[in-house]
């Protein structure tokens, strides 16, 4: 391939598929990269007369290292002599039409200074990496008929030292992986941990879209993190933010004294919910360099998938905008047909070339197709979060039991569209902060019944066709609700009923898992039958689960009162024995005790349209699985 410059690193195809849009792997060519005798910096900036790299390596002058600009590209190119693995360093950047001066962080630096501090760090990549055996089964593992269990997590604030000091990615890794495994969880998706400024943003104000932060430690403790829950065979799934970003001046903001990488018309580029900008995703080198940000994190940190965040806001023009603050496309509509194009584009890329990995859309309205394939029309996500599940079924558990008989229709809506998409049933880190109370404190009742409601609405989530996600301490019952300047309530976890409903997570994960009924058909709606749905006035409900080879299949019934009701008939499809294989008022979860002995036996008596039926204790507040056992 010719090189545009003898001892450039950037060939004729690089810099056309950059140009076009297409280049998905940047971060092998922009950025710093350390070479023999110094570190070759590249950096784009179209607008620019002059390009200069100043750090520790020349005393932050901005004049001694001018970089040379790769014809029309915009590309900035040259290497400095001496400049080293962990020198700081900035762009200064010289506007042609204003003279304006801009010091700027690199945009693909691969590490960042500690926050407040703004510059980049010269930074390599290498790492041994201990997990090819997961590497090499993960495309089985992250399957959509494969169990998929997410334990949501914000590094900051999950566990931290006795002095209350943050751990580093390096402590954190042997105890969350212990933690995952202990309590059954397939997946653990972190919170961003790419570099941002502001630590109360939770990290989905980023500017350091190639940079894990500093605040928990090097990129090589960042991989330890992930290699260590690989080993421990759970996956790893990043958010990931490409729908805004903030106007700090060291970062993306007017990089080169223009608006480079956001809109410049406000009613585009500037987003009224978090005071940040909006990226111009019909700028083709912005989709290159947003297309390589995806691929370096599933590729250089071994990520098994990618959350991507705010997607609803990505794809409405007047998304939070009133009348006269958003501009219609050219067709008059209110959907953006660039990041619609950048979407499809994102996803075709991702499961082309990180075969094995899995994206999933954080998107809240009814926009049609986001887990269906681009080939169809769909956005091509693999999963997307079922956001109205999670509204109706917190709105509905939210009523003291003696209302809810008027509120059936919360629990029994979602049929109407659960297998429209791949979805999974999320409990977030949203559901938990700024004034919603945990999930414990959302549970009407004394504290019997709060429990009692909460395990119930675990038991719902796990059976309920969905893979799941679960935010890091309401697997124990947490009572406050989440703060993330200090470490969870893990004191709590010693107590009988915090325990109970770990213990209770942990066999509901286990259950998942074994049985193929409750995950091979999560998105399949032959896999889904209700039993009964329609008895508002006891507020009960039963299902059944099928597996693709119709064994083993699984009945599940929920009183949503603390009625007990005793000699509950509900229909099946099998005579023979019905074992009772969860119970969630059992007294190992800190239930009432109330139960099926074990198992019951079907009586050839029509219920539900099925020439079976089970006559069952059905507990307080409680959920009973029951798995037929094969004659």
């Amino acid at each position: 391939m010719r090189k545009p410059e003898t001892d450039s690193a950037f060939g004729d195809f690089d810099l056309h598929l950059f140009n076009e849009g297409n280049h998905a792997g940047l971060y092998r060519l922009m950025g710093a990269h350390v070479v023999a005798g110094g570190v070759r910096f590249a950096v784009w900036a179209p607008n620019a007369s002059a390009v200069a790299v100043a750090g520790d390596f020349n005393g932050w002058e901005p004049r001694v290292n001018e970089l040379r600009c790769l014809g029309p590209s915009g590309v900035w190119e040259g290497v400095v002599p001496g400049a080293k693995a962990g020198d700081r360093y900035k762009y200064v950047i010289r506007n042609r039409d204003t003279g304006e001066e801009l010091w700027k962080a690199d945009p693909f630096a691969f590490r960042a200074e500690l926050p407040p501090a703004t510059a980049s760090v010269v930074a390599g990549l290498e790492y041994a990496w201990g997990d090819a055996d997961w590497m090499a089964r993960r495309s089985e593992v992250n399957r959509h008929d494969r169990p998929i269990a997410i334990y949501e997590v914000h590094l900051g604030s999950w566990r931290r030292g006795p002095d209350g000091a943050m751990l580093g990615y390096r402590e954190l890794a042997p105890l969350l992986a212990e933690h995952a495994v202990r309590h059954g969880f397939t997946h653990v998706e972190l919170m961003p941990v790419m570099e941002h400024p502001f630590y109360g943003s939770w990290g989905y104000q980023v500017t350091g879209y190639f940079a894990p932060s500093s605040r928990w430690g090097s990129p090589q403790d960042l991989m330890y993190l992930v290699d260590t829950l690989h080993q421990a065979g759970v996956g790893v799934i990043l958010d990931w933010v490409p729908s805004h970003f903030p106007d700090d001046a060291f970062a993306l903001a007017r990089f080169d004294g223009t608006h480079l990488y956001e809109h410049a018309d406000p009613r585009r580029g500037y987003h009224p919910d978090w005071g940040s900008l909006v990226f111009n995703y019909g700028r083709h080198e912005v989709r290159s360099f947003l297309l390589s940000s995806a691929m370096f994190w599933l590729d250089v940190y071994h990520a098994d998938g990618l959350r991507v965040d705010a997607v609803a806001s990505m794809l409405y023009l007047d998304y939070s905008r009133k009348p006269g603050e958003w501009e219609p496309n050219v067709f008059g509509g209110r959907e953006d047909l660039d990041a619609i194009r950048f979407l499809r584009k994102l996803n075709e890329t991702v499961y082309l070339l990180a075969p094995g990995t899995q994206t999933v859309a954080e998107e809240s309205t009814a926009w049609p197709m986001v887990s269906r394939p681009t080939s169809m029309g769909g956005l091509g996500f693999g999963f997307k979060w079922d956001m109205g599940w999670m509204h109706d079924t917190l709105l509905y558990f939210r009523n003291d039991p003696v209302h809810r008989k008027y509120h059936h229709n919360l629990l029994t809506f979602r049929a109407l569209y659960g297998f429209t998409e791949n979805f999974v049933l999320a409990l977030s880190h949203d559901e938990v902060v700024h004034g919603k109370g945990s999930l414990l404190a959302k549970m009407p009742g004394d504290d019997w019944q709060k429990f009692a409601n909460l395990r119930l609405l675990f038991a719902y989530q796990w059976t309920l066709p969905g893979k799941k996600l679960l935010f890091m301490g309401q697997e124990f019952g947490q009572w406050a609700e989440w703060n993330h300047d200090r470490e969870l309530d893990w004191w709590l976890a010693g107590f009988d009923r915090h325990e109970g409903l770990a213990r209770l997570v942990a066999d509901l994960n286990r259950l998942y898992r074994e049985y193929p009924a409750l995950h091979a058909t999560d998105h399949d709606p032959a896999g889904f039958e209700w039993i009964e749905c329609d008895n508002a006035d006891e507020s009960t409900l039963a299902f059944l689960r099928r597996s693709p080879d119709g064994k083993r299949e699984v009945a599940v019934a929920l009183n949503f009162t603390p009625v007990p009701r005793v000699s509950h008939v509900i229909g099946v499809p099998h005579g023979g024995t019905w074992r009772e294989v969860l119970n969630t008022d059992a007294a190992e979860y800190w239930g009432s005790g109330m139960g099926n002995l074990g198992g019951v036996e079907a009586e050839a008596m029509p219920a539900h349209g099925r020439p079976w039926s089970l006559h069952i204790v059905l507990p307080p507040l409680g959920a009973v699985v029951f798995a037929h056992e094969e004659g």
